[in-house]
């Protein structure tokens, strides 16, 4: 079937759609929903069997609607309505919630339901409840409303119970009141603000907005007060205990350009009075611990993106795993994002975007590179969930690569004027063959799990929710470690290393992608550095991208 996704951007369930109603046979386009391109004009260009808009913030013209069956996803149950629906239900506490799919209509969210999903609300971030327990629903019931308008004889049906339409979650609903909010409360704000719009606060002479939100054990002052930094994170007191917070974005001055976010640190700068650098127990961005004969060691980075500090604290740390007297190493996250790679945004704030996009390629590199050398131990990539440009690449470095059911690829880096590097010219190739490598590169599109696996790209896809995911992973080490053939598998991993170093070493892949991406970080000219602008500043294109809209 013809099916054209209608977007607001190329997010991570469209992409997650795309991937998977690809892999079933469809043909599918993208048009991304853009104030200056009418879309009914593109609709008709395309003339669709089916129009499906899995993530859509303005309404679909009438002019549309009418002459095409068009099929909206909400995040929210059945008689759910408005704007800020999955922000509403974390704000809210609610433990169950769902995704519906629904008409399009003239009045929003209203339209008659082809399928209807349930889920669960984990104590977790929005964006990671989005790409996990809701994402999973979403899908099940894309294809459920796909298999049945297909089938042509389903009659979907009204929403006849009771309604319920929410207004947009605004900052005065947002606010915290360090004075009063307690740590659950705090904690249940950010996470209902987290990825966007972040909750507004004003302190240290500025304005901005906080992202992100883990609790502190140990720490504890004044309500409000600044307690401690660690990996770029600041810690402030809440009345019964303490909050980290990863990153903050200044609020934006009227005429000026679009803000974004960076590490809290980073952003306040000399604003930050001087903050002891928290030590352990405490919460961190990378931990490690042993169950038996197996070291997990897992990381966790807002947006999966790695800086150049980052890369290197990881790098500190996976040799300090390879220390310990484990025959299997597990390297990844417990859920949500693996990595996406070098930290663009990070690299855009500074001094000199060249010099920092030169360290940060070559941190992660160093980290690329004391993986595919390890010898002394299998070396598992658990991918929870999505990764991308290096950070894929990061994860074909291992022995073998389990990712799990929902998780999205995107092995590929044209889309930022960027040839890539992480070895990439060695793993890819050898994972998936020249043709399928050279084919990822070029059509850069998102890949599901299921075809990752089909290709070579990962060794095993675990299925199950988000929640179930490290568990799950931890049994599967546990079971590789206990194999026989463990033991002659390690063993040979030093006699295939020599062997490659002997012919074509390692060395050589490296030097001849980074030539490429040095002259590209070097050119003020180059499309990176206007993409990569662009990205961090969640600028709008001016079309769909051609790639997306094959007719």
């Amino acid at each position: 079937m013809h099916i054209l996704l209608v977007a607001s951007a190329f997010n991570s369930l469209t992409q997650r759609v795309h991937a998977e109603l690809r892999d079933r046979g469809h043909r599918v386009a993208v048009e991304l929903a853009l104030p200056d391109v009418p879309l009914p004009e593109a609709v008709r260009r395309h003339d669709p069997q089916l129009v499906l808009a899995p993530m859509l913030k303005t309404a679909i013209p009438e002019e549309v609607w009418t002459a095409y069956t068009c099929l909206v996803v909400h995040p929210g149950p059945v008689g759910d309505r408005g704007p800020s629906s999955l922000d509403w239900a974390i704000h809210e506490g609610a433990a169950d919630w769902g995704v519906t799919v629904l008409r399009a209509g003239a009045e929003m969210d209203a339209g008659d339901v082809w399928a209807s999903v349930p889920c669960r609300v984990p104590q977790v971030a929005k964006s990671a409840l989005y790409r996990g327990e809701v994402g999973d629903a979403a899908l099940a019931a894309v294809l459920l409303a796909v298999e049945r308008f297909a089938d042509g004889t389903y009659a979907p049906r009204k929403q006849d119970g009771p309604v319920c339409v929410r207004p947009y979650l605004d900052q005065g609903v947002r606010r915290i009141d360090w004075a009063r909010d307690s740590t659950r409360t705090v904690l249940r704000k950010l996470r209902a603000a987290d990825s966007q719009p972040g909750v507004l606060d004003m302190f240290l002479g500025g304005e901005w907005y906080l992202h992100g939100g883990h609790p502190e054990g140990v720490l504890r002052g004044r309500p409000g007060e600044f307690l401690a930094t660690r990996a770029g994170a600041v810690c402030r007191a809440t009345t019964d205990g303490a909050v980290w917070i990863p990153e903050l974005r200044p609020r934006r001055v009227p005429g000026r350009p679009p803000t974004y976010k960076l590490p809290a640190t980073a952003a306040l700068g000399d604003r930050l009075p001087p903050l002891p650098e928290a030590q352990e127990p405490t919460w961190t961005d990378i931990r490690y611990r042993e169950e038996g004969d197996v070291g997990f060691l897992s990381f966790s980075f807002p947006g999966g993106a790695m800086s150049t500090g980052q890369c290197r604290r990881l790098l500190a740390a996976y040799r300090e795993a390879c220390a310990r007297p484990t025959s299997v190493l597990v390297l990844g996250g417990e859920r949500d994002f693996f990595s996406n790679g070098i930290h663009l945004g990070v690299i855009e704030a500074a001094t000199d975007p060249a010099a920092e996009s030169w360290a940060n390629i070559n941190a992660i590199d160093d980290l690329v590179e004391a993986v595919l050398t390890t010898t002394d131990r299998l070396v598992v990539s658990a991918v929870p969930g999505n990764a991308a440009a290096g950070g894929a690449m990061l994860a074909l470095a291992a022995d073998e690569v389990w990712c799990r059911s929902g998780a999205v690829l995107n092995p590929h880096y044209r889309l930022m004027g960027l040839y890539g590097s992480e070895y990439w010219t060695y793993t890819l190739p050898r994972r998936v063959g020249p043709a399928a490598a050279e084919r990822l590169m070029r059509e850069a599109l998102p890949v599901s799990s299921a075809s990752a696996r089909r290709l070579g790209l990962v060794d095993r896809v675990v299925d199950g929710g988000p929640c179930a995911f490290a568990a799950e992973v931890a049994r599967l080490a546990a079971h590789l470690s206990a194999l026989p053939a463990t033991t002659a598998r390690i063993a040979a991993k030093k006699t295939e290393l020599e062997l490659r170093e002997s012919t074509t070493p390692l060395a050589g892949y490296r030097e001849r992608e980074l030539a490429r991406m040095r002259r590209t970080f070097d050119d003020p000219d180059a499309p990176y550095h206007a993409l990569r602008r662009a990205f961090v500043r969640k600028e709008r294109p001016r079309g769909t991208p051609e790639h997306l809209a094959p007719v």
